[in-house]
């Protein structure tokens, strides 16, 4: 069986400037970086979001992720290449992998099997260098901080209270905490601070939710750092480095263009993670899809109740975007997973263990329908997967929940296997059922908005908020920001706080230790249970097994 990397390297991709025209892009407007890679320009892209002209909006999400897998990513490029098969002209929409997961545990972002963007080695590796750029003008903005510090403290900071972290592309445990300017006077004033990922930065999340660079440029100005001497607020446009930021990030904000192993475009921009950020693509990238096609095919990190609750009651709110329709990926493996079989036994036919992680994928469906949203169900299909199995999940998802379940073989066949998938979604998307909403009106308070979402999607029976984190709610309700919409940063393999907690809990309390405020991204962050914001590596980091051979290519990265 060849893995993803082999199946990439065998294919002979199409040149760039071909799948832009397929796009509907012309020559001038893209920036080629070699001959498989390009950035398009933002003068086409005003011009085309002026033409008025869009297409249907499909979300694709996914049940709680176990290490099973679920193949979120691949199906959302089978799905785009089944659609293309139809006659649809597709763009597809995704996030940019990062450094850490690619090293650590979960592997990269690019598809698997058939159904993969290429070339996947670049996209998972350096790629055109957006997540430098944005790591770049994060830590400009800290250094900056420290700098005004040193030179007499003109704004008064209290250094006991700058909630700016610096943030790294990779995961590093040992960053986490730290205490900085040691070995001197002439080394600054001594703090505790510390990392974060860079997909957890701020700057991350607004290049992710900016219309423009006049839009991100506002937004960064209004990114706030902490609290003067005498307990007042300090934003970034007082450190005077706005402008440097977006100087930076000036080339990184053009959306990426490549293609699947078929030939449909790709815009591959932005990568924030969905358990501790918003976990969507740019909003660029998506509204460049589409502009271009008649359908924009995306997806949100991890499980429903994460990525597509954001999708939701963020990007969409923010933003007007309204999907037609969402397709939930599942697999028999995943289910009996939820259904409290071990990782070593779910070869093993269980049927008994399907009916019960069903109740996971139940839940999903119940919530996406909450924001007015129609879903289908995709079984992506592995080679172990019993036929019994699978009838009773297509069975009880009809029966049960009253949502069509579709077997998929996008992995196995390329786009040739989701076309079963692509015909529910189109009778979704032209039905014209969605009506979508957000779950929650934004100018209740902050708590009462954790709650909401904490009892409607998560089904829990309550919210703690640590001493810490109702200090910092009363803080950031003061200062004005209580109107602003929530971002839940909680484990990614439980609907409650607990990652232990399989299925579909309920009755549970989620407990928040700590509130961060993104004004200039637009959010309050609920950071829950024990979620870190900088992940450590595994025992057994997939670095051990990556390298170059002597033929000068990559191996080991998938």
């Amino acid at each position: 069986m060849p893995t993803d990397l082999e199946i990439a390297r065998a294919h002979t991709m199409e040149p760039i400037g071909a799948i832009a025209e397929r796009a509907g892009i012309p020559q001038e407007a893209i920036n080629p970086f070699g001959k498989h890679i390009a950035k398009v320009g933002a003068q086409f892209l005003s011009e085309i979001e002026a033409r008025g002209k869009k297409g249907k909006l499909i979300l694709v999400t996914a049940i709680n992720p176990t290490p099973a897998g679920e193949g979120k990513t691949t199906t959302t490029v089978g799905l785009g290449d089944a659609l293309r098969r139809l006659g649809k002209k597709v763009v597809i929409a995704l996030r940019e992998p990062s450094l850490g997961p690619c090293f650590g545990m979960k592997g990269g972002a690019a598809g698997g099997g058939h159904a993969q963007v290429v070339p996947m080695d670049k996209i998972n590796l350096h790629f055109t260098g957006d997540f430098h750029a944005i790591t770049s003008a994060h830590n400009l903005l800290s250094a900056i901080i420290d700098n005004a510090v040193y030179w007499g403290n003109p704004l008064n900071i209290d250094t006991r209270n700058i909630v700016w972290r610096r943030v790294l592309d990779m995961n590093d445990r040992s960053l986490r905490q730290i205490v900085t300017n040691l070995g001197g006077a002439t080394n600054g004033f001594p703090r505790e601070a510390g990392f974060d990922i860079t997909v957890a930065s701020e700057v991350m999340a607004i290049f992710c939710l900016a219309k423009n660079i006049d839009d991100l440029r506002e937004r960064l100005s209004k990114m706030y750092i902490g609290q003067t001497l005498d307990k007042k607020p300090v934003f970034a446009d007082a450190l005077q480095t706005v402008g440097a930021m977006a100087v930076l990030l000036q080339d990184a904000i053009e959306p990426n263009l490549v293609q699947t192993l078929e030939g449909t475009p790709v815009f591959i921009h932005g990568g924030p993670f969905a358990n501790i950020a918003h976990g969507c693509n740019s909003v660029i990238a998506t509204t460049a899809a589409l502009n271009l096609g008649d359908y924009a095919v995306t997806e949100a990190g991890f499980g429903a109740d994460l990525g597509a609750e954001k999708f939701f009651d963020i990007k969409c709110r923010q933003t007007g975007l309204e999907p037609a329709a969402a397709v939930i990926v599942a697999t028999s493996r995943a289910i009996k997973s939820h259904g409290g079989v071990a990782k070593a036994d779910l070869g093993k036919e269980n049927l008994e263990a399907i009916k019960t992680g069903l109740a996971n994928l139940g839940r999903h469906v119940e919530n996406v329908r909450k924001f007015g949203v129609p879903p289908v169900v995709a079984i992506n299909h592995f080679s172990g997967d019993t036929q019994a199995e699978l009838d009773l999940i297509i069975k009880i998802c009809k029966e049960e929940f009253n949502v069509d379940a579709v077997i998929c073989k996008h992995w196995a066949d390329g786009g040739a296997g989701a076309v079963g998938l692509a015909e529910k979604v189109i009778a979704l998307a032209e039905g014209g059922s969605a009506k979508f909403k957000p779950l929650y009106e934004t100018d209740k308070p902050l708590a009462e908005k954790m709650k909401i979402v904490a009892k409607e999607i998560y089904g829990a029976g309550d919210v703690s908020f640590a001493a810490a984190a109702k200090k910092q709610l009363a803080d950031i309700e003061a200062m004005g920001f209580g109107h602003l919409p929530i971002c839940v940063a909680k484990t990614q393999y439980s609907f409650a706080a607990d990652p232990t907690l399989l299925g579909a809990p309920s009755g549970h309390v989620v407990s928040v230790r700590e509130v961060r405020l993104s004004a200039g991204a637009g959010f309050v962050v609920m950071i829950c249970g024990d979620v870190m914001t900088m992940p450590g590596l595994p025992k057994v980091p997939a670095a051990y097994t990556i390298t170059i051979n002597d033929k000068g290519e990559i191996e080991g990265l998938f």
